[in-house]
């Protein structure tokens, strides 16, 4: 048993488990011994399962294609990490490693499952609010790493009403899709013109049709080297 049942009986997640499910769950529980520097895990690798961490810090994060990092979370004694992934199905969203010396325990993902496996109701609850979150990490990312062109591309993309070219957009107002990408109304007035230019989209008064689906794509993934503020 390399977890402790103790240990786990204080995390949130297993409170109210009885003592034989979570000496259960304690003998399928995995330790890992980590250096400072460590790599647990990456970004868009398949999920392992969800990690408790014992001792020590880790840090989460995501990284650019230029190399940038955003820190999102450092997590502490008693605290889980890749919750998201466990649930959802997805790949893990960030990538994580110790920033010191650390233990951490890994709880097999399909282990975790089993636990909700004959509640399908609260199965679906937690699949709605994982995809929640992971819709909130991509949201920092693109203000981390997207300049604003890209991020309003992305935001027509998902927006546009039916697949293929042309495609309308929800008709919104230049304040209203400032907020939706974290900018100001000019800031925003000039991307829509920098996609119009490349022929991705075409704005003809308060309408605005996606024309070239392909093109905005590209343009979302835009290096912050064109990044625009």
């Amino acid at each position: 048993m390399l977890a402790s049942a103790d240990f786990l009986k204080r995390l949130p997640y297993f409170a109210t488990l009885n003592p034989q499910a979570v000496a259960q769950l304690a003998r399928e529980t995995q330790e890992l011994s980590l250096d400072k520097g460590e790599i647990i895990f990456l970004e868009e690798e398949p999920c392992r399962g969800l990690y408790l961490v014992s001792s020590g810090q880790i840090r989460i994060f995501k990284s650019s294609p230029e190399g940038r990092e955003q820190v999102l979370h450092i997590a502490k004694p008693g605290d889980t990490f890749n919750d998201v992934p466990v649930f959802d199905g997805g790949s893990n969203p960030a990538s994580a490693a110790a920033l010191e010396p650390s233990v951490v325990y890994l709880i097999p993902k399909k282990i975790l499952l089993s636990l909700v496996a004959d509640c399908p109701v609260a199965v679906a609850i937690i699949k709605q609010l994982s995809a929640q979150m992971r819709r909130l990490t991509q949201m920092v990312e693109d203000l981390s790493f997207h300049s604003v062109v890209s991020r309003v591309a992305r935001m027509l993309l998902d927006l546009a009403t039916v697949e293929g070219s042309p495609s309308p957009v929800p008709r919104l107002t230049q304040d209203e899709m400032a907020g939706m990408v974290g900018s100001v109304r000019d800031v925003v007035g000039r991307a829509l013109k920098s996609l119009e230019k490349a022929g991705a989209i075409k704005m003809e008064g308060h309408r605005l049709l996606v024309i070239d689906a392909g093109r905005l794509k590209e343009m979302s993934y835009l290096s912050d080297k064109s990044r625009i503020r």
